[in-house]
């Protein structure tokens, strides 16, 4: 499959997820980016249009950062750092954005980590 083709495929899937969704001040859209290399998490407030916490690999805040991939392992470790980030902000109730990935292996265990911390989905 050429490249473009595959581009294409991947925002359909992204639009079609995100559309069904849409993140409150009391409710925020947790969406989740993966790289090749790193992990990003945002709570977004769609209606004021506001990134209300984030968090990432490559945050100063997360220990031992220099190790941390875009695999499994990482994913654990940053869904209890982003409940923390989230729990700080007073965010307790989150809508899940998984911008069209398969929700298994690493969105699977940032998900799972982050409701183990706290966070209801």
């Amino acid at each position: 499959m050429r490249t473009e083709q595959k581009h294409n495929l991947a925002l359909r899937r992204h639009w079609r997820v995100r559309k069904k969704l849409s993140g409150t001040k009391e409710r925020p859209r947790m969406s989740v980016c993966f790289t090749n290399e790193n992990i990003y998490v945002q709570f977004i407030d769609d209606a004021a249009g506001a990134t209300l916490a984030s968090a990432s690999t490559r945050s100063k805040s997360m220990p031992d950062r220099a190790s941390l991939k875009a695999n499994v392992g990482s994913a654990k470790r940053l869904g209890t750092l982003a409940a923390e980030a989230a729990k700080t902000k007073g965010i307790t109730q989150i809508v899940f954005d998984r911008s069209g990935a398969r929700y298994h292996g690493k969105v699977k265990a940032l998900a799972d980590a982050a409701r183990e911390a706290g966070l209801k989905f």
